[in-house]
């Protein structure tokens, strides 16, 4: 009898570890959430943190402050959270450059995103307008490309950073169209404004950043780096259809948790992710600020990270890009 106690005592026994996880989700969370944003104030990855923290806070109940950690590229903000508490209170908003280009780009990381990073949801892709100032001659693509022929290592384009989507969109196009052009790398937005004194020749800018100045004709975008036209701007062809055949230099921005926070945590925080991303309201601010909202699952952008990590690996080798 005491033998067949104990066998009938095994089974809720077995179940205790399953029941305690979701309980400590049904209970997360019980504390201020805190997102951080490897980039600084005002800049894409923080527009979209923020927008999408304000309706997270609403549905959990905590507040959820932003905070920005610039620096390195994004890799400074990304270890901060790399080295957090994996209990789901500091998670991570970054972008294409430090949860995948980076890995390739640096000769010493402080962290592998795949290992020690847990994928919560890819939150948007943003296309990169190729932009010029409104003085400038070139008016296409085409005589961009020609322009570059005629001077080779003479027109610049500026970045927001060596291996951001910007700089890379730029190695890309010399590669294709087999051209040699001069990156100037910036800190922040503030490309912008020497390409409106023409101390640059173009650029490739995230939608969000510029989507008003081309509006109201203060710059003049020439195509999209992205796989399809932007709802925001939909007579600008693609660089895909202007003769550039794979030419998908998009940014993308998702959220990640510390390696080890619970599953069940992580489900929680992507399907309420997930669901506010697909709200009407959100999904029209997003657009509106040129970005196409993404939303997937923690197996989707897992397995996204790993595809964009080989993809941008071999454009960097090509580019030489490198950052000690």
């Amino acid at each position: 009898m005491h033998r067949r106690a104990l066998l009938l005592a095994a089974p809720p026994l077995a179940l205790a570890p399953r029941a305690r996880a979701q309980t400590a989700a049904a209970a997360w969370p019980d504390r201020p959430v805190r997102i951080i944003v490897a980039f600084t104030a005002g800049g894409t990855t923080d527009i979209i943190a923020r927008l999408v923290g304000n309706q997270l806070s609403q549905l959990w109940g905590q507040p959820v402050v932003v905070e920005n950690r610039p620096g390195a590229g994004g890799n400074i903000g990304t270890e901060f959270v790399v080295r957090a508490a994996p209990d789901g209170h500091t998670l991570l908003v970054g972008s294409n450059g430090p949860l995948a280009v980076n890995q390739t780009l640096y000769r010493s990381m402080p962290y592998d995103a795949r290992r020690d990073l847990a994928a919560i949801s890819l939150l948007a892709e943003v296309s990169n307008i190729l932009v010029v100032a409104p003085s400038s001659p070139v008016r296409s693509v085409q005589e961009l490309v020609a322009r570059a022929r005629a001077q080779p290592g003479r027109l610049s384009y500026g970045s927001t950073g060596v291996g951001t989507a910007a700089h890379l969109a730029g190695a890309l196009l010399d590669q294709m169209a087999g051209i040699e052009t001069l990156h100037v790398p910036y800190r922040g937005a503030v490309a912008i404004n020497d390409l409106l004194s023409g101390r640059l020749d173009f650029m490739f800018a995230t939608a969000p950043s510029v989507i008003e100045q081309v509006r109201q004709g203060q710059l003049r975008a020439i195509a999209v780096s992205s796989r399809r036209r932007s709802r925001n701007l939909p007579d600008l062809p693609t660089m895909i259809e202007l003769g550039f055949p794979g030419f998908d230099s998009s940014s993308w921005f998702g959220m990640a948790a510390p390696a080890r926070t619970p599953p069940e945590v992580v489900g929680k925080i992507a399907a309420d992710t997930i669901a506010v991303l697909r709200r009407p309201e959100i999904e029209r601010q997003l657009v509106e600020a040129g970005a196409e909202p993404v939303a997937n699952t923690p197996a989707e952008f897992t397995a996204f990270i790993a595809n964009e990590m080989t993809r941008w690996a071999e454009i960097v080798r090509k580019a030489g890009a490198t950052v000690e």
